[in-house]
């Protein structure tokens, strides 16, 4: 009975890497707010700023008090980034597609969480694949920028097929304590995860080529 009273490390992490999660998306949707009317230039230069930052939370993991600035920071960053395409939506009367994508985010996140947090297999071995097939859908991105070869909404549907492997390995690697990483570490990767799946999601539902 006092053995089932006893808090599950895992369990405790999930709920703290959760919880930072909810407050940076939140950080993000404000900052998203205020910079809404920012000219797209701008928007683009100020989240290009949250990379450095992403980088650095790695770097300073030791430090929570920095870490955290660093986590935040780069939250704001991506809101302030987002916010003018988001307002774009809101203009055209295409709101409703955004609070889908978000909701769709939401219950592919939770679905495919559970699912690697009550599975026997251990989706950490295709965390390899997932880093090299993340790989290629970035340099697949960058190539695009110069030659138009690839529909951006099956690029997006390969957004979401590449995530598909990588979620369930990050919330993997919760379950097994964090492999070493910090909450915020951890924390960084499943925000990063679920906005990742949130632009894919809104390409899709906008059906813009």
């Amino acid at each position: 009975m006092q053995q089932s009273l006893v808090r599950n490390p895992a369990m405790a992490l999930l709920g703290q890497v959760l919880g930072l999660v909810s407050v940076a998306f939140g950080v993000t949707a404000v900052a998203g707010f205020f910079a809404k009317d920012l000219p797209y230039g701008i928007a683009l230069i100020i989240m290009l700023c949250s990379l450095p930052m992403v980088i650095a939370i790695s770097f300073v993991r030791r430090n929570e008090a920095l870490s955290l600035i660093c986590y935040y920071g780069m939250a704001a960053c991506f809101g302030a980034g987002l916010g003018p395409v988001i307002n774009q939506y809101a203009k055209t009367g295409r709101s409703d597609i955004v609070i889908q994508a978000a909701g769709l985010t939401a219950l592919g996140m939770a679905v495919i969480g559970i699912i690697a947090w009550t599975s026997s297999f251990d989706f950490r071995r295709l965390q390899g694949l997932g880093v090299l097939a993340l790989g290629g859908l970035v340099i697949v991105g960058l190539i695009g920028l110069f030659v138009h070869f690839l529909s951006p909404t099956i690029y997006a549907w390969a957004t979401l097929a590449v995530f598909a492997i990588i979620i369930p390995a990050d919330f993997a690697r919760i379950r097994a304590g964090g492999d070493g990483q910090s909450a915020i570490q951890m924390a960084t990767a499943i925000y990063l995860d679920a906005l990742n799946v949130f632009l894919a999601i809104l390409r899709i539902l906008s059906k813009k080529d």
